[in-house]
């Protein structure tokens, strides 16, 4: 079974992460999946809206470590960055039913959605100060702009999670409702767009993000930059290499 599962009805393109086993970890392959699918929406012309969603149980747990240890990304040209550019110039409504654990990419992408609904057992994180690296996906910029600095200071140096409540207050989620309604909120809300003129949606889209739009890749780029160097530095070694041997890892010396 697909592990990004794709459904196109009624205009509305359905991307579903679908690796629950593995909390919904990103393997490299599942990244140029969904790179696959948002540049497939991205050119139909029947598709109007796209929607990611995850498990009731757990949206993603970030990226399978064991898959990025052994494949690593090859730069700015592999699928992470590739995906992550996607998310950033998708010129359609782009909407997120976010359930459970969101880790890493996992909430870093909802910074590039335009609607995001939570289940009340959402909980964001990103702990990449945790693993010896740096944040991503243009994080240094949009979450402090959205957050405020000393939130923002918070979330992405302590790198502890933070629940629904607290990511409705400062603007990351619209909504929070039970876990079972959703993923169903979202299509209510993604067919409520797809019956209004596409045209309309894009350019309105368009005028939002264009004031910052390659800033945000600027960034992204430093920070993929950043983030190569760090991953063959002593921190990231000694943290991910804890992570795999199931110990708490050691920075006294790093």
């Amino acid at each position: 079974m697909s592990e990004i599962l794709i459904d196109s009805t009624d205009g509305v393109m359905t991307v579903t992460i679908n690796r629950v086993a593995k909390k919904n970890s990103f393997t490299q392959a599942m990244y140029a999946a969904f790179a696959d699918a948002l540049e497939q929406a991205k050119a139909d012309s029947t598709v109007r809206v796209a929607v990611v969603q995850g498990d009731i149980t757990v949206f993603s747990a970030g990226n399978d470590i064991a898959d990025f240890l052994n494949n690593p990304t090859p730069g700015l040209n592999g699928p992470v960055l590739r995906f992550i550019r996607e998310l950033v110039t998708f010129p359609k409504p782009l909407l997120a039913a976010v359930c459970g654990p969101a880790v890493g990419i996992g909430t870093t992408m909802l910074f590039h959605c335009d609607l995001v609904y939570a289940g009340d057992n959402a909980a964001f994180v990103m702990p990449f100060v945790n693993l010896g690296v740096c944040p991503e996906a243009g994080s240094s910029l949009l979450v402090p702009q959205m957050m405020g600095y000393h939130r923002a200071a918070e979330a992405l140096l302590l790198g502890e999670p933070f629940m629904a409540e607290a990511a409705l207050e400062v603007g990351l989620v619209n909504r929070i409702v039970p876990p079972t309604e959703a993923n169903g909120l979202a299509q209510a809300q993604a067919r409520k767009l797809a019956a209004k003129p596409l045209s309309s949606l894009m350019e309105t889209k368009r005028l939002m993000k264009k004031g910052q739009m390659q800033q945000v890749l600027d960034v992204i780029d430093d920070e993929a930059q950043s983030f190569g160097r760090m991953m063959g530095e002593p921190a990231a070694r000694e943290a991910f290499g804890a992570f795999m041997e199931k110990r708490k890892p050691d920075f006294s010396k790093v």
